[in-house]
Parts: C-alpha cells; structure tokens; sequence
C-alpha cells in the first residue's frame, strides 16, 4: 500500500505584520492555506485584505513576520515565485493602447508561454471577448476591461491565482461567467485566495474564510461552519 501523501501548503504566512504611513495595516496575521483550496477574505473597507494580497503576491514586503509560497521562503522581491503566481487587482495591468489579443500575447511572451496567441484567443472566448479581441484596450468598459484583466492573470496558467475584489465592474452575467471560471479553476486543482466584500457570495463560492478586522485575523474557518451573521459580527465587533 502506498504512503499516504499529504496536501501541498501552497502558503504559509507567520505573524506578517505592515505599517504604511506610520499606521498598522496588518498585525501579527498567520495563515496556512493548502494546494487547491478556495479562499476567501473578508472584511470591512480598511481591514487590510488588498495588502494581504499584495504581500502574497510579493509585490509588497512586510515589516515583520515570515512568508513561504510553495514551501519556499520569501527572500528579496519574491520575483523567482512570480511565475506560479497569478494577480487580479484593482489595476487592469494592461496597456490600453494594445487590443486585448496584444496584451495577452505580450504578457504570455513575457511568460515564455508557448503559441501565446492561441492561448490569448483561448482566454478571451473563456472570459467573453472574443468578438472584441483585436480592439483596443481604450475603447473598452469597465467590466470588459475586468475581464481582459482575468484572462491576463491566467495567461501563464498559475498555480495559485490571488483577486482582490475581481467582482468590481461587472454586469451580472459577467459576474456568473467569472464564478463558473473560478470553479473550474478549482477543480483543475488551482489554489485561490480571493477578497470579496459580499459575505454570501464569499461563504458560497469559498471552502476557507479568513476573516480580517483592523488588520487582524479574528475567524479562520471552514466556510460550511460559518453564516453571514457571524462573520458579520466578528467584522465589526471590537
């Protein structure tokens, strides 16, 4: 019989703690978070959750505490994990003057993906654009905008996919497209940790929850035995 094999820890965060402007944004925060995992983050407007992100992302270093992506610790920039890393953010990180199928093409070039265009042309029918990818950036809306930004984060297929309130900007239907991707995602075995400010659609979409007040971890929790309520009260309860 063979050796039980135990999940990857894909993150492992220890007392991470960040000042910014002389102000605590996180405080002692400790996760752990295993390969192919749903994560979800909540909390209020303040609580920390993009900074998080930006720490896991090693796009920001924090003040004090440890970090291990992939169970290698976090040194310098973080730039040698980037690869395995994917980013949905508050910016679209795409060149507006470029259509849809540059940028993709560009940052799968940048990847060293192999037929980047094919890949470009597979992620705009996946997210909705394929009637728009050879327009430019510009000319899109916010949401379309959105989207193009979600097929970016995949271009290089990570393995851990991190979004910071990906939802923002977009119409209902682009909504459900882009709960059904995160799915599937999932079960192609991709880790995701994801901030939301709507804690029903969270406590649905996310296995995990890991909720955030001022700059603290108060739950860290199975979504299945948690209820809005709760996370509600531990949001806003000093």
């Amino acid at each position: 019989m063979p050796p039980a094999t135990h999940p990857e820890i894909v993150v492992q965060a220890l007392d991470l703690s960040k000042q910014i402007d002389g102000r605590a944004v996180l405080q002692e925060v400790s996760l752990e978070v295993l390969a192919g995992r749903f994560v979800v983050v909540i909390g209020a407007n303040g609580a920390g959750k993009s900074t998080l992100l930006k720490i896991l992302a090693t796009l920001m270093r924090p003040n004090s505490g440890e970090l291990r992506l992939f169970g290698r610790p976090v040194r310098g920039d973080g730039s040698p994990l980037r690869a395995r890393i994917g980013l949905i953010s508050h910016q679209s990180m795409l060149y507006r003057e470029l259509s849809a199928c540059e940028n993709l093409v560009f940052f799968g070039r940048l990847y060293g993906v192999r037929n980047p265009r094919e890949r470009a042309l597979e992620l705009l029918e996946m997210v909705g654009l394929a009637d728009r990818a050879d327009d430019a950036v510009k000319t899109f809306s916010r949401g379309m905008t959105q989207r193009a930004a979600i097929a970016r984060a995949l271009v290089h297929e990570p393995d851990l996919l991190l979004a910071d309130e990906p939802f923002a900007g977009l119409d209902v239907p682009s909504v459900d497209r882009l709960q059904v991707i995160l799915a599937r995602l999932q079960a192609s075995g991709k880790t995701i940790i994801l901030s939301h400010h709507d804690v029903d659609q969270s406590l649905r979409m996310g296995q995990q929850a890991i909720v955030l007040r001022q700059g603290r971890v108060v739950v860290d929790r199975c979504t299945r035995k948690l209820d809005s309520a709760t996370v509600l009260r531990e949001m806003v309860t000093a």
